[in-house]
């Protein structure tokens, strides 16, 4: 193993023990262990344990940033919206399962986001991080949404920052049990459809 590879794989399973174990109970020598390596090996590519979750960190905000859907999308380029034309709730529905499904099974976000979850509240940039990524990001994404659906005729016009928070916080609530029951997924996906279908209803212009 040549030593980029070497780094890239520390940094690898320092992700995985770190989103299972958290940052402070995961050790250096576990770390060395986990990839087949001496301790002083690892210490050849990092100087210490603070600087292997300085660049995970650094890893899961790249990672992000290339496959999160709520980063990429833009509600307000024709663009991107033009696959989007008279959207249904059905339609919607379907969509936000997909997007579900992704977060929960796309390995960069999952890893990342129980990280974050287990870190928030011991480590300040990380729950900046946290913010940033499981509210404000989420956040954006559904307002985006909401404001083109009202633009649209679809829905009628309403605080789109409350209408928001009432589409996507269940939602998150879900994607978190499936995280910690994994067997409840496609429970989850029906309660999803469910809750999406009765809010175009709600809001229904």
């Amino acid at each position: 193993m040549d030593k980029g590879n070497t780094r890239d794989e520390i940094l690898n399973v320092a992700l995985d023990l770190f989103s299972v174990n958290g940052y402070e109970a995961t050790g250096i020598s576990q770390i060395a262990g986990a990839v087949g390596i001496r301790k002083a090996s690892l210490y050849s590519h990092f100087g210490s344990k603070q600087e292997i979750l300085d660049n995970v960190v650094e890893s899961v905000l790249n990672g992000y940033a290339e496959h999160s859907i709520f980063t990429k999308a833009d509600w307000d380029d024709p663009e991107f919206t033009k696959d989007k034309e008279g959207m249904t709730a059905d339609d919607a529905a379907k969509m936000i399962q997909g997007q579900v499904r992704y977060i929960v099974h796309d390995p960069a976000i999952s890893r990342g986001r129980k990280l974050l979850l287990i870190e928030q509240f011991r480590n300040r940039e990380l729950s900046d991080l946290q913010t940033r990524m499981n509210y404000e990001g989420i956040m954006k994404y559904f307002e985006g949404m909401i404001r083109y659906l009202i633009r649209s005729n679809t829905l009628r016009e309403a605080d789109t920052e409350i209408m928001a928070a009432q589409l996507s916080s269940p939602i998150t609530v879900w994607i978190n049990l499936c995280d910690r029951e994994p067997a409840r997924e496609e429970e989850v996906m029906e309660l999803v459809h469910k809750h999406v279908l009765q809010f175009f209803e709600v809001y229904a212009k």
